[in-house]
């Protein structure tokens, strides 16, 4: 990475009303040299992971984490639960706006997944307004059209952010300097893709400048991301582009912020001025990926465990009761409450015709077989078995 060479990247635009805009790396390579190696490792070593056995199960997860996510960013109300259940639901059942937000921004991720999956996809304007009409069909706004640039009226001033988060920002509010700005924004972006930059340093400049133009009347932030996250999926990164939605809804504050930190650095002509943004994005696909990763393993071993102790229950190692006992504590999250478990209806039902000591010895060789530990009144599954 060549801090002159991308200088020579930068580009300058004159707009009619706006005044100068530009678009520039704005990245001192130093400070982001190693956060980008740390991506890359964590990634080489999440893709050499059994991704195929936990594929469809994974993708569910992250969809429904993502589309609660950056939802929620935006004043969503529906729970992360709430959301996976109306994934979940046939079209025609959709009826409340809550659940119509999610239904789209899903339509959004299917098909920014089906574009990064074509060989030599580039973002250009016909797929931002696309993924801009999947996002707010059918929402009610006063002034939202799917798929059009803003253009405010004299008597309209759109304004982004607020003073907790480093200050409102007024965006170009003339349509003619959005479509201008927007025309250089993917011709910059593909700029970038032609002097190799890469796409860990490309994708959160394509989510930084598209908010700063700000170019719809609604669903900006979530377009933004998703277009992020599209740009990431392209160059071969998987799950984590759209699940870093949920590390911004984590970390809202410093996400909100950093575009005004960004902003004003540019202004005060600030020499790198995006490092900041860039280094928060780092940090965060990172996380996000090694969560991803410790969530493979987890998954892999409970299926796993749950071949062994059929097994085990096949070479009569452990009683179908107890088979039972280790396949209830599969559903449920860790620890268990041993008080819980013994007032469950299944639980009870095990033992209706059983005395109180064997209910003890089912537990107690569970425990020497090194299925389960007990500390106190929690128990855990011994996960670790299954490898």
């Amino acid at each position: 990475m060549d801090a002159n060479a991308w200088r020579l990247l930068d580009r300058r635009v004159e707009t009619a009303r706006f005044g100068p805009f530009t678009f520039q790396i704005g990245v001192d390579p130093n400070e982001v040299v190693l956060p980008l190696q740390r991506v890359e490792d964590a990634h080489q070593r999440f893709i050499a992971s059994p991704l195929s056995q936990v594929a469809n199960q994974l993708e569910r997860e992250v969809v429904a984490g993502s589309v609660f996510g950056t939802n929620t960013i935006e004043g969503g109300m529906l729970t992360e639960e709430e959301t996976a259940v109306t994934l979940a639901l046939a079209p025609e059942a959709i009826q409340e706006i809550e659940q119509r937000r999610v239904v789209n921004i899903k339509a959004a991720y299917d098909r920014a997944l089906q574009a990064a999956g074509v060989s030599g996809w580039r973002l250009d304007l016909d797929f931002i307004r696309e993924i801009h009409a999947a996002i707010t069909r059918n929402l009610p706004h006063p002034r939202n059209q799917p798929g059009a640039f803003r253009d405010n009226p004299k008597t309209t001033v759109t304004h982004v952010g607020d003073a907790a988060h480093g200050g409102r920002y007024k965006p170009p509010q003339y349509g003619g300097d959005v479509h201008l700005l927007m025309r250089y924004y993917v011709e910059w972006h593909e700029s970038l893709v032609t002097a190799d930059v890469p796409a860990l340093i490309r994708a959160p400049l394509v989510h930084l400048y598209y908010e700063l133009i700000h170019p719809f009347w609604d669903g900006n932030g979530r377009v933004g991301r998703v277009l992020e996250a599209t740009v990431l999926q392209a160059a071969g990164y998987r799950y984590a582009p759209f699940a870093m939605a949920r590390y911004y809804l984590d970390n809202l504050d410093a996400y909100f912020t950093l575009f005004n930190v960004c902003r004003k650095r540019a202004d005060k002509h600030d020499e790198y001025p995006n490092t900041p943004f860039i280094a928060f994005h780092l940090e965060g696909m990172r996380v996000v990926i090694n969560r991803l990763h410790d969530r493979v393993n987890q998954i892999i071993a409970v299926l796993l465990f749950g071949r062994r102790i059929r097994q085990s229950l096949d070479t009569r190692e452990i009683n179908t009761r107890q088979y039972t006992i280790l396949t209830q504590l599969l559903t449920l999250p860790p620890p268990a409450s041993l008080e819980r478990l013994r007032q469950s209806p299944w639980y009870q039902a095990l033992y209706l015709q059983r005395g109180d000591k064997t209910r003890q010895r089912d537990l107690r060789q569970l425990r020497e077989l090194g299925l389960i530990r007990i500390k106190a009144d929690q128990v855990w599954l011994d996960l670790d078995r299954a490898f």
